[in-house]
């Protein structure tokens, strides 16, 4: 229809709290569930699994919000320290700013005097944020949020160490090395396709991407576990 306009949804839109997401569920089950397995490979007792599942539960959820805030806040940090610094050269040298965002426009394929005129119309109406966006790459998308990603790094740690303290819980005992790792192997993988699938990604090789250094990294822990069983 004439003069309907069309709004298209961008998946860059979804990468601050994807990448928190994913990177908080897929730690979740993959460190508790190695966890979990050392321990079972070094003592048979089912409680002390659960235990060690639970304790790796709550301390990996806190280690994830407090690294997340840490790591998200330097980046807000140098984001804030760019912009005051293209603020003061804004108001001290707004010629040279201009011609500086025309350089960038031309470099892109942009005709010299229509990249001069692009400048100055984007420089009138929010001369910051057109620097922001096309000098220094920093968007409303892909800023830095730093509680958003402690709090949805926290939670998805927790929901994916929850994941291999269940399969210990209905597990019998004898099988319960298998069942934690069999069940934990099989999440990773639906994580890495869910992961790409809301990513906008090709499903396959997230998804043995996933699976793969899952796997790996139980495999080593397992077996430490049982060297440092046998020693002690």
């Amino acid at each position: 229809m004439a003069g309907r306009l069309h709004t298209e949804a961008h998946l860059i839109d979804r990468i601050g709290w994807l990448r928190a997401a994913v990177l908080g569920a897929n730690d979740g089950i993959i460190s508790t569930a190695s966890l979990m397995l050392g321990v079972a490979s070094a003592s048979s007792a089912a409680s002390e699994v659960l235990v060690a599942g639970i304790a790796g539960l709550i301390a990996g959820a806190m280690s994830m919000a407090a690294g997340e805030y840490v790591s998200v806040s330097s980046q807000a940090d140098t984001e804030r320290a760019d912009l005051a610094r293209e603020r003061q050269e804004l108001a001290t040298d707004p010629e040279f700013e201009t011609r500086e965002l025309t350089q960038i426009y031309v470099r892109r394929g942009v005709d010299p005097a229509l990249a001069r005129n692009v400048a100055e119309q984007l420089m009138a109406k929010d001369a910051l944020g057109a620097h922001a966006r096309d000098e220094l790459g920093i968007s409303e998308a892909v800023t830095a949020k730093p509680i958003q990603a402690a709090l949805t790094s926290a939670a998805t740690f927790a929901v994916g160490a929850a994941l291999p303290i269940a399969a210990a819980l209905i597990a019998p005992p004898h099988l319960l090395q298998w069942v934690v790792s069999g069940l934990s192997l099989i999440c990773l993988a639906g994580l890495g396709a869910v992961g790409a699938k809301v990513g906008g990604a090709k499903i396959l090789k997230p998804t043995l991407r996933v699976a793969f250094w899952g796997a790996l990294a139980m495999a080593i822990t397992a077996g430490i576990g049982a060297l440092v069983g046998r020693a002690v």
